[in-house]
């Protein structure tokens, strides 16, 4: 399989990562990032990917670096557009809440987020773990370099993650005084502004302030509200406090604050699939028997009738101080946080024009606290890093959940029967689940890595990590009628409510759980790399990994007699095997990189979200599949061909497959119908028969994970030649980059209605640059591609998929200065 890999991957070439080309000795000493990094198109690339200053080809992992100049000359400016330059990458969001970051296919369940599971891609900023993927949507902020680690991170990191780590290094405080400003402007009304200025208030202490804005018409019409939605409105401040009365001794004070406001985030029709719900109950009929007609019936029309208020109010911020002290041989850091998050959304969750949920909102409220003590120690034959990792975290939600007038109707069995409940909206209407929720999450950890360079070319890494984990949580659904009586679903009510009617329980259950459970964790990796000629290194690795237990936060699901499971309140932690084989190698007196990775990770007990297809008995829940695997080939390459051309070509291959998951939900295919008998064998023979019986559920052994492409590619050139324009001495420069993604499915359980065909986009940029400017034009999406970012499967089984196109072609111009 590798052998196969690596031939395919010789053919296709890769994964991007501006490395390095020019560097006059590859030999591990310390690196001035200000020196290297004065040419924003240099090639020597600075990182602290193992928590010390080296440079890219000398870490022996997978790693993508990609520069602050090239975000934004490619207009990727967060980590969901990143991904159209990191092809290992893959970022999906349907809001800020439910934002999948994923390496490889792995690190969070795809689907419904809980807050009960931890992240398995690790999103650090200056060293400050973001326990929240939500952060993942805002702006990059005076961003100056991204680095993008593949593979089980534990060892050198703050919070153990399994699939790898995004970490985000801002550009800091100077005792120089500078300062650049960013404008941009397109259609779609968009407007963007970046500003950052730094300098000195003294011989010992620095400052540095940055802001950036963005707000862009939505790219769906809401015939209902007859607003554009999906729209983007960010603003994003930072302020950094430099303390250095020495070079030995330095405290870096930092504050930050963003805040997100638009009218977001809505879906469109994308199709309907038959389910093996009687077909009268499925969309068609039931659409028809509401004389409801959808605006358009293609995606790509961009037109939504969405009845429900739509908002993501989205906040983030925090504060942090880092120390840095040189003491004896080694430098000893500690990086102190405090964090928060408030959600305020608004959803139409039914997912049409019909007031069938009427309200689905789940505001929260968190806060986090870290505390990462470090002490990084370098020498002729030894390095080694040694840490402490403190984390706690509370979060707090308050969930409504609210029945339309529309949905007995939609809901409940269809009849000729003027007094069938179905026939009369006060059947549902009103009825209403209130939910109140917190976590508590704490963890600690110790955790080193020792590099022994036995000789010059020969180095064997160790790394050890001790974690504990503890959480707890508490859930209380309360569900009242529409005149605010609160209503029992057990044989006797229970004192203060009165006893709901079988249909207000088959929509909302009252729910009481607390889960709560701890997990100590010992885990280690190895790697070993020989530099085979001065710029020739390889290296394998091997990683004993984990992600700590989950508890189920949103709700347990049913048992068949429609008593609650309260086995599923907790999910056992996921036991990682990872091993990984890598090439970096330089020719061309330096002037191309080419770098190779092949990798296999296996995890038993893969936490997954699943999802009953129910309206309101349970959104989503956690469950472990029994083992996954993930394994593929990664290729980069850069060729610096001359100070007027640069080109690069990035790529992977990702097989990652479910290979147990006896026990998953079922595709919308196989669901809907009466349950097959609960001893029976499940019968997965007619996918799509309304009036069929549906299996309880469904063996998906073998099937690909979901969000993940097999081929990812990506690629970018520019071409640039010297002019004098305006009495001004510059370059007059030419850019094209790409992006290629194979076919893959939007579900947790894949179904041929969740298929997402492949697509590729194409963007192109000309402009002027010189001396402290920059100006230029952008096309993006240049072939205005149709192309589809999600789907997600509506809940009721009734056969409704939506979705959320991809943006379309979108231009503009961007002017840039510094001094």
């Amino acid at each position: 399989m590798i052998a196969r890999f690596l031939l395919l991957a010789s053919v296709a070439s890769a994964s991007f990562i501006t490395p390095a080309a020019h560097a006059q000795d590859t030999t591990p000493q310390p690196v001035d990032p200000a020196a290297e990094t004065q040419n924003p198109r240099g090639d020597v690339i600075v990182v602290t990917a193992r928590r010390r200053q080296e440079t890219a080809q000398q870490v022996p992992l997978a790693i993508s670096v990609v520069r602050g100049d090239s975000i934004e000359a490619t207009g990727n400016f967060n980590i969901v557009k990143l991904q159209q330059i990191a092809p290992t990458l893959q970022v999906y969001t349907t809001n800020p809440r439910n934002t999948s970051v994923n390496i490889r296919g792995l690190g969070v369940p795809f689907g419904l987020t809980s807050d009960g599971f931890e992240q398995g891609v690790g999103i650090y900023v200056d060293d400050v773990y973001n326990s929240r993927v939500a952060a993942a949507t805002f702006d990059f902020l005076d961003v100056a370099q991204v680095e993008v680690l593949r593979g089980p991170q534990g060892t050198l990191y703050g919070k153990n993650t399994t699939a790898g780590a995004i970490n985000i290094t801002t550009n800091q405080p100077t005792f120089d005084f500078e300062g650049r400003a960013e404008l941009t402007v397109g259609n779609l009304n968009l407007k963007q502004a970046k500003a950052a200025v730094s300098g000195p208030l003294s011989d010992t202490v620095a400052v540095r302030i940055a802001m950036a804005s963005t707000s862009r018409r939505g790219t769906l019409y809401n015939v209902t509200s007859q607003r554009w939605i999906n729209e983007q409105d960010n603003l994003g401040l930072r302020g950094q406090l430099l303390f250095k009365p020495s070079e030995d001794f330095s405290i870096t004070l930092s504050g930050d604050y963003s805040r997100q406001n638009p009218e977001c985030c809505g879906t469109t029709f994308v199709r309907v699939g038959r389910t093996q719900r009687p077909l009268n109950r499925q969309y068609d009929a039931l659409a028809a028997a509401q004389n409801y007609v959808v605006p358009s019936r293609n995606p790509y029309d961009r037109l939504t009738d969405l009845d429900s208020n739509l908002n993501a109010g989205n906040k983030i911020g925090g504060v942090s101080a880092k120390i840095k002290w040189d003491v004896g041989p080694g430098t000893l850091t500690s990086v102190t946080a405090w964090r928060f998050w408030d959600w305020k959304p608004e959803n139409d969750r039914d997912f049409t024009g019909l007031s069938i949920v009427s309200r689905s909102q789940n505001p929260s409220q968190q806060d986090q606290y870290s505390q990462e003590f470090r002490y990084n120690y370098e020498s002729q034959h030894v390095d080694f890093v040694v840490g402490l990792f403190g984390f706690k975290q509370r979060v707090d939600t308050q969930g409504t959940e609210q029945q339309g007038s529309a949905a007995a109707q939609w809901s409940l069995a269809p009849s000729t029967d003027p007094a069938n409940p179905a026939n009369n909206p006060a059947t549902l209407a009103g009825l209403t689940a209130s939910n109140t929720q917190w976590l508590k999450a704490d963890s600690a950890a110790l955790f080193g890595q020792l590099s022994w360079k036995v000789t010059d070319a020969l180095t064997i890494q160790p790394g050890l990590r001790l974690n504990y984990d503890k959480k707890s949580g508490f859930y209380q659904r309360v569900v009242t009628n529409a005149q605010g009586q609160a209503i029992s679903c057990t044989t006797v009510a229970e004192p203060g409510t009165i006893k709901g009617t079988s249909q207000q329980c088959g929509v909302y259950q009252p729910q009481v759980s607390a889960p709560s459970d701890s997990a100590w964790n010992f885990t280690y990796d190895f790697n070993i790399n020989y530099k085979i000629a001065r710029d020739v290194l390889a290296y394998a690795t091997y990683a004993k990994s984990f992600k700590t237990l989950g508890i189920n936060q949103n709700g347990l699901p049913l048992n068949a007699d429609n008593s609650v499971n309260y086995d599923a309140s907790t999910v056992k932690p996921e036991s990682v095997n990872h091993y990984e084989i890598g090439l970096k190698t330089q020719f061309l007196d330096r002037r191309a990189t080419f770098n190779l990775t092949a990798f296999r990770t296996d995890i038993r007990n893969f936490q997954a979200t699943v999802n009953g297809g129910q309206f309101g008995t349970v959104r989503g829940y956690l469950a472990n599949a029994g083992k996954v695997r993930s394994q593929g080939i990664e290729a980069d390459f850069k060729i610096v061909a001359s100070d007027r051309f640069t080109a690069y070509a990035n790529g992977a291959y990702t097989d990652a497959k479910y290979k147990k998951f006896v026990d998953a939900p079922c595709p919308p295919e196989l669901s809907g119908g009466t349950f097959q008998a609960a001893n029976a064998t499940p019968d997965y023979s007619q996918p799509g028969v309304p009036g069929a019986l549906s299996p309880r559920q469904c063996d998906i052994s073998g099937a690909d994970l979901p969000g993940v492409s097999k081929w990812a590619f990506s690629y970018g050139a520019e071409i640039n030649q010297p002019v004098t324009l305006l009495a001004k001495e510059g370059q007059v420069y030419l850019g094209v980059d790409g992006n290629y993604r194979s076919h893959w499915n939007s579900n947790a359980s894949p179904s041929i209605y969740t298929n997402v065909k492949g697509y590729a986009l194409t963007n192109f940029r000309a402009g002027f640059r010189g001396e402290g400017f920059d100006v230029f034009g952008w096309v993006r999406n240049a072939l205005d591609v149709d192309y589809i970012e999600t789907l997600q499967v509506a809940p009721g089984n009734t056969g409704l998929i939506a979705g959320q196109p991809g943006d379309p072609q979108t231009w503009g111009g961007t002017i840039k200065f510094s001094f």
